[in-house]
């Protein structure tokens, strides 16, 4: 008896394959009724074939997967005793969100030493002060997630203006050279509605520009915040290869260089109504992070689009993490994805897509020059408009939305939070890129008509 089943049958070759298929489809042609092609342009086959597997050679890191907490920083000592909390519950990471100055010995109370990865989310620029607290946490690890190219295409401002910005930016990298500063913020591109070619070569243009400006040997601590959408494949093999090229455009700087990629779950897909749901989205997306290559990953709670922060909510989406890791067996789960045929075709396919694109930003005088332009926001604009057209006509599904909706679902009654983005008032030197959910304009429509 063989030792594997394989040895017991004839190969069969794809051309093979192929040529059975052409017969069982009786004259239809094979190209027009089996090729799917996506919104990027991208081919999706029926079958994937050993005869046509070439592996690329994607960098990957053996480290364990970091559960990181979000945790808005208003009084210092409430946030430690959340902190404290959420790491004896499974989180092994902290990303704290600060609107103004913080005590730095109340908030990092018995938290320090301790193994934890914190990472921050400033709501305001001070360098001075930013230096103050990379001396207070020199021996921990820690991602400051400066980003003024972000906050210029989030916000349509610069935060001060860009001379000023790249020189407060210029003196903390000079005194604080080793240190994770720099963040690529690529959530806003996904949340807005671009591709997944769309969101990589947007990375690495972004990216490149902190490394033109300030040189390669920033590279190793730029750090990638990445939305996850529910295309589950598509997800895993964007991330796949975002960690292909970055690497690539650093070799043009003399610098080797892993990616390091912080993920969270998109908030383009998720619903206000039948929001359970957002459990099953949320966790694909979780999953999709995980085989994809993110070493740090922050889970969204179902509810948190109508309700105030609560521990249920916040323990829900915690557990999902702990469950992927410590049950499911998904910790450091990137080579999991290895040589599978489907993820690494489509992982070329936006990888070469990508890279094109990329180049043709860098020939038009990079990233910061198409911002100011608005090629990149009419670029997201029309994929946008794409996807909610598939949206409203129902190819493109929202289980409880636009497929399947529970009538009885009463929701004006239950939110706490304001549902609906409202224009910004104050004067913008370039468009912003502003995230809107694929549901929230059928959502307006049905909340107004409760009960009526």
């Amino acid at each position: 008896m063989s030792n594997s089943i394989t040895n017991d049958f004839d190969t069969v070759s794809a051309a093979a394959w192929k040529q059975k298929i052409q017969v069982d489809l009786k004259g239809a042609d094979y190209n027009k009724t089996l090729l799917t092609q996506t919104n990027e342009g991208i081919t999706i086959k029926p079958f994937y074939h050993a005869d046509d597997f070439e592996k690329l050679t994607i960098t990957t890191q053996n480290t364990d997967l970091n559960i990181c907490e979000k945790i808005w920083v208003s009084f210092e000592k409430k946030a430690n005793k959340k902190a404290l909390d959420v790491l004896n519950r499974g989180a092994n990471s902290i990303k704290f969100t600060c609107t103004k100055h913080f005590d730095f010995t109340v908030l990092f109370h018995e938290l320090l030493h301790k193994k934890i990865e914190f990472h921050f989310d400033f709501h305001f620029y001070d360098t001075d002060f930013i230096l103050e607290l990379s001396d207070f946490l020199s021996k921990e690890t820690v991602f400051y997630n400066l980003d003024f190219i972000g906050h210029l295409a989030a916000k349509g401002n610069w935060i001060k203006n860009q001379p000023q910005d790249i020189e407060q930016l210029k003196k903390i990298l000079t005194l604080r050279p080793r240190t994770n500063i720099i963040s690529v913020n690529t959530a806003i591109y996904q949340n807005a509605g671009a591709n997944t070619v769309q969101q990589v070569a947007y990375a690495l243009a972004h990216a490149n520009e902190y490394l033109s400006a300030f040189g390669g040997e920033i590279a190793p601590y730029i750090q990638f915040n990445n939305a996850i959408g529910s295309n589950y494949f598509f997800e895993i093999a964007k991330l796949r290869a975002l960690r292909y090229l970055y690497p690539l455009i650093c070799k043009e700087y003399q610098v080797e260089t892993s990616t390091q990629l912080f993920c969270e779950p998109s908030l383009r897909n998720k619903t206000i109504y039948d929001y359970n749901v957002n459990m099953l989205r949320t966790t694909t997306e979780c999953m999709s992070a995980i085989l994809g290559g993110a070493q740090t990953i922050s889970n969204q709670p179902y509810d948190h689009l109508f309700l105030k922060t609560n521990e249920f909510g916040e323990r829900i989406a915690r557990n999902q993490l702990v469950i992927l890791k410590e049950e499911s067996h998904f910790n450091n789960g990137q080579h999991l994805a290895n040589d599978s045929y489907y993820i690494e075709s489509i992982t070329q396919q936006i990888a070469t897509k990508a890279l094109k694109l990329f180049k043709e930003i860098e020939k038009n005088g990079g990233f910061i020059k198409q911002l100011k332009q608005g090629t990149i926001q009419r670029k997201i604009s029309e994929n946008a408009k794409k996807e909610q057209a598939q949206f409203d006509d129902g190819s493109l599904v929202l289980l409880g939305s636009n497929k399947y909706p529970n009538p009885l679902d009463q929701m004006k009654n239950v939110v706490e939070l304001s549902l609906f983005k409202k224009k910004q008032g104050h004067k913008t030197a370039i468009t912003p890129i502003i995230g809107i959910r694929l549901a929230e304009a059928s959502e307006k429509t049905r909340i107004n008509t409760e009960n009526q």
